[in-house]
């Protein structure tokens, strides 16, 4: 099928269209006659055989740079059973914009096109929000080789789609999947709730508390959260959870949820002196929550997050965060797509970024 694929793309690639007028492309075997040699030498000359001797090959490259030819890797990898592409799926919320998108998301994105490339592919991008749109057979298309997902959890019908896709001889992996039985890739999530811990009482705070959802789609934030309370029972306190509740930004759900903290009484008498939010977008909410409320970040409460996004750094104070290396996670799921035998569940490891937001 692939074979035939390939000579179908190089039929259709052979005459281009220059000045309103029609021009044959230069082929194979135009070369060959060029070169005094046969078209299967050619190929072989021109794709590193060792069969072929090196006074043939370099009449053959000279005579393909004399004609302007060029080899079609597209169609040389599909006759080698191979389309050269991974295809890249970005589940977005219906409605939202690109703008909206976790910027977490974009670098996670980069980092697979990167990864990709390095092992000689190319990428195929589609963001997906709409039911109506939903896709995902590159594979069975001929279209790519693998496919890698990623993207927000709150599509439920998305992530719906792409689990009744799982069959026999398909190569996906999936970051954030709401989904354990899929092959995942994700952050060491229950680390990174140890790692908050460790942090802040190191920093002198005493009673900090996770901000974030449990026991929904993002399954992540219930991993970290775990991490966190089993840190905080082994240094003998007693786990606090400042349950968010669903508003149109992560932004406000951390907003809001640092508002109902802040009811309670006041903070530096209260029960919690930091918050481990679960997302760098809910601590930015929680810190803009405390900056209207008059509590001084991070002198009266700490505030850290996870992901390391941009606006993190330039919060103030500049947000202490910890997060996956987005390098590392996309050669991960590049792998778990494209290598046979490696693991297809995996998780990243993950590393603190102090700033001032936890320097009391």
């Amino acid at each position: 099928m692939q074979v035939r694929l390939a000579r179908c793309y190089e039929q259709a690639v052979e005459t281009v269209t220059m000045n309103g007028g029609s021009r044959r492309r230069p082929t194979s075997f135009d070369v060959a006659e060029r070169a005094g040699v046969s078209q299967p030498t050619v190929s072989r000359a021109l794709s590193g055989s060792p069969a072929i001797a090196e006074a043939t090959r370099r009449k053959v490259i000279e005579a393909a740079e004399a004609l302007g030819y060029f080899v079609d890797e597209r169609a040389a990898r599909l006759r080698r059973g191979s389309t050269g592409t991974l295809a890249v799926v970005v589940i977005c919320r219906e409605g939202d914009s690109a703008s909206s998108i976790n910027p977490f998301a974009y670098a996670l994105l980069g980092s697979v096109c990167v990864a990709a490339s390095e092992r000689g592919f190319e990428t195929l991008v589609s963001f997906q929000a709409r039911e109506a749109d939903f896709f995902g057979h590159y594979q069975e298309q001929g279209r790519a080789d693998g496919l890698v997902v990623i993207g927000t959890t709150t599509n439920a019908a998305a992530w719906e789609h792409f689990r009744g896709l799982e069959s026999e001889g398909r190569k996906v992996a999936y970051w954030g999947s709401p989904f354990d039985e899929l092959d995942w890739v994700r952050s060491d999530n229950r680390a990174a709730g140890k790692l908050a811990v460790e942090h802040l009482l190191a920093a002198g705070y005493r009673r900090p508390c996770f901000l974030g959802a449990l026991n929904t789609p993002q399954v992540q934030f219930t991993e970290r959260y775990e991490g966190y309370a089993e840190a905080m029972r082994a240094a003998g306190l007693e786990p606090c959870l400042a349950p968010t509740v669903n508003a149109p930004t992560r932004e406000e759900e951390g907003r809001r949820a640092a508002r109902r903290l802040i009811e309670r009484g006041p903070i530096e008498q209260g029960d919690i002196d930091a918050v481990f939010a679960a997302c760098d977008a809910m601590a930015l909410g929680a810190l803009e929550a405390f900056a209207a409320a008059d509590i001084a970040v991070p002198s009266q409460v700490g505030v850290m997050g996870f992901d390391d996004l941009v606006a993190g750094r330039f919060s103030r104070p500049p947000l202490t965060t910890i997060a996956p290396d987005p390098a590392e996670a996309g050669a991960a799921l590049v792998e778990a797509v494209l290598d046979e035998g490696v693991a297809a569940r995996r998780r990243v490891p993950v590393s603190l970024i102090a700033r001032g937001s936890t320097a009391k």
